[in-house]
C-alpha cells in the first residue's frame, strides 16, 4: 500500500476547487433509483470506492447501472419488486452505508442473499440494523462477535421473506442517534403493511426522509421522530436525475488545510449543506475560523452552495473548541479533523459524546489520541471523547503514522503534516480512496507538496 510523505507548507493554499461526491447522498440515489420505475441519471463527478460497493451491490441484483461517462451514472429501475437472487455473496467493500441499508431493503425480498467485506467492514457491529428489522418480521443472521456480547458482524445471511408475509409495522427507539439504523427501518418501510415510526435522542442525518419526500413518499417528521405512513404509500417510485452535491466531510479537510496554513484563501464548491451535517462549521466559527457558506440551490431537497475559507478577521488564530451532544452527532464524521484544528488552537479542545467513533473503519478515538501523540501534542483519551492541548505558537513535531486503514485518519495525519516542522509520512494511505480519490492531487493543486511512495496506482494524484 502507498505512504504519503507531507511537507511542511511553504506558502498559502490558494484555490476553488470541487470535492468527491456526497456519499451518503449517492447510496440512496443509487438504491432508490434502482427501486424506482423508469431510467433515473445520477451525475456525481468523482465517486469513492464506497459508492462503487453500492453499483457493484446493484448489478449483482441484476440492476442495470451505465456509465456512459466518468462519473454520469444511469440506472434502469427495476421497480420495488424487480431485484433478483445475486448469483454469489454481495461485495459491500469498506461500506457500512452500502450493507445497513441493503439489508433494510433485503429483509422483504423473496429472496436470500448474503453480504460481506472487507475485514474492517466486517469487525463492524450489524445488531443495532438487524434487531428492529427482524421484530418487523425479516430474516437476518450474521456472525457472533466474540468481542461483544449479543452483537454480531458481518457477514450478513438475509432472507428469504417467505410468501404470503410482508414486513409489519413498527415503532422503534434508536438508543444512539445512528441514520444508516434510520435509514434501513425507513427503506423497509416501503414493502410494510402499516407504518414506519423510527424515534432518536437528537435527530441524525436526514438525508433519507429528504429523498424519499422530495419523490412523493409520504414522510411526517416531528423533532427526532420520523414516520413513513405505508397507507399513503402508491407503491411506486419515480424514476429522477439528481446532481449529487459535493460531499462536506471531504470538503471538511480542505477546510482544516486552509485554518492551518497562515494566510490560506480556499473555495469547496457546490458542497451539500444539509443541516444535519453541519456541525464542523459551527464549530469553527465559534473557535474564530474564517469560514463562511454561500447557498447557491437545492438537489433532491439537499441545499447546496460553496463553503469559502480566509484568515480569520481577528488575526489571532483558533482559539480551542467543544463538540458534544446534537455537535457531535451533526460533526460525526468530522470529529477526526476537528481535533487535528484542535492541535492548531489555544488552549483545550474537547470532544464528547461520541463513543460511535469506536465503531467506525476504526476506533477513531484510540487512532486519534495516536495521532496527535505522533506530532507531540498532548491529549486525554476519553470512553466517549479526546482532549487535546493545542500548539499553535510553533510547528508540530515531524511524524510517522499508520493511517490504519481509515480514510479518515489518513487523511487528518496529511493535513496536520503540514503544520510540522519536517516532512511526515502516513502509511498504508491507499484507503484515502475509500472517499477522496483525488486529496493527493486536490492539495497539490491548492500548493500543497505532497509525494506518494510505492503503490502509486491505489492513490490517484
Amino acid at each position: 500500500m502507498p505512504d504519503l510523505i507531507v511537507h511542511p507548507a511553504e506558502r498559502p493554499l490558494i484555490g476553488s476547487v470541487p470535492v468527491p461526491a456526497d456519499k451518503s447522498i449517492a447510496h440512496r440515489a443509487l438504491l432508490l433509483a434502482a427501486l424506482a420505475t423508469g431510467q433515473s441519471r445520477i451525475r456525481g463527478g468523482t465517486l469513492g470506492g464506497d459508492v462503487l460497493s453500492t453499483v457493484g451491490a446493484l448489478r449483482a441484483m441484476g440492476v442495470r447501472v451505465e456509465e456512459p461517462s466518468p462519473g454520469d451514472l444511469v440506472v434502469h429501475g427495476a421497480g420495488l419488486s424487480g431485484l433478483r437472487a445475486p448469483d454469489g455473496p454481495i461485495d459491500c467493500g469498506n461500506s457500512g452505508t452500502t450493507m445497513r441499508l441493503l439489508a433494510g431493503i433485503l429483509v422483504a425480498q423473496r429472496f436470500a442473499a448474503r453480504l460481506v467485506g472487507d475485514p474492517s467492514l466486517s469487525r463492524r457491529p450489524m445488531e443495532r440494523v438487524a434487531k428492529p428489522l427482524r421484530l418487523r418480521g425479516g430474516r437476518i443472521e450474521g456472525q457472533l462477535d466474540p468481542r461483544k456480547i449479543g452483537e454480531i458482524t458481518a457477514p450478513l445471511d438475509i432472507g428469504p421473506l417467505p410468501e404470503p408475509h410482508v414486513l409489519s409495522s413498527i415503532e422503534h427507539e434508536i438508543p444512539v442517534p445512528c441514520d444508516q439504523v434510520k435509514s434501513a427501518l425507513l427503506l423497509s418501510g416501503l414493502y410494510a403493511d402499516g407504518p414506519t415510526f423510527v424515534r432518536e435522542p437528537i435527530v441524525s442525518r436526514d438525508h433519507t426522509e429528504r429523498m424519499l419526500t422530495a419523490l412523493g413518499v409520504p414522510i411526517d417528521s416531528v423533532g427526532a421522530m420520523v414516520c413513513l405512513d405505508a397507507a399513503r404509500f402508491s407503491g411506486a417510485l419515480p424514476a429522477f436525475e439528481l446532481d449529487v452535491p459535493g460531499d462536506l466531510s471531504a470538503a471538511a479537510f480542505l477546510v482544516a488545510a486552509a485554518q492551518i496554513v497562515p494566510g490560506s484563501r480556499v473555495t469547496a464548491r457546490r458542497v451539500g449543506l444539509n443541516p444535519t451535517r453541519t456541525g464542523l462549521l459551527e464549530v469553527l466559527r465559534d473557535m474564530d475560523g474564517g469560514v463562511a457558506v454561500e447557498i447557491k440551490g437545492e438537489a433532491l431537497g439537499e441545499p447546496t452552495g460553496d463553503v469559502h475559507v480566509a484568515p480569520a478577521s481577528s488575526g489571532a488564530g483558533l482559539r480551542a473548541g467543544r463538540a458534544g451532544g446534537e455537535l457531535a452527532s451533526r460533526a460525526i464524521d468530522e470529529l477526526p479533523i476537528l481535533l487535528g484544528l484542535g492541535a492548531r488552537a489555544r488552549g483545550l479542545t474537547e470532544v464528547f459524546d461520541a463513543r460511535e467513533l469506536r465503531s467506525q473503519e476504526t476506533d477513531r478515538i484510540a487512532a486519534m489520541a495516536s495521532v496527535l501523540g505522533a506530532f507531540g501534542l498532548r491529549c486525554e483519551e476519553r470512553t466517549d471523547g479526546l482532549l487535546v492541548e493545542g500548539r499553535p505558537d510553533r510547528p508540530l513535531d515531524a511524524a510517522d503514522v499508520d493511517s490504519r486503514g481509515d480514510h479518515r485518519i489518513a487523511m487528518t495525519a496529511a493535513v496536520l503534516g503540514l503544520a510540522a516542522s519536517g516532512p511526515t509520512r502516513v502509511r498504508d494511505a491507499g484507503c484515502i480512496a475509500t472517499s477522496f480519490p483525488l486529496f493527493v492531487g486536490t492539495l497539490r493543486a491548492l500548493g500543497a507538496r505532497i509525494e506518494v511512495e510505492g503503490a502509486r496506482g491505489s492513490v490517484s494524484e
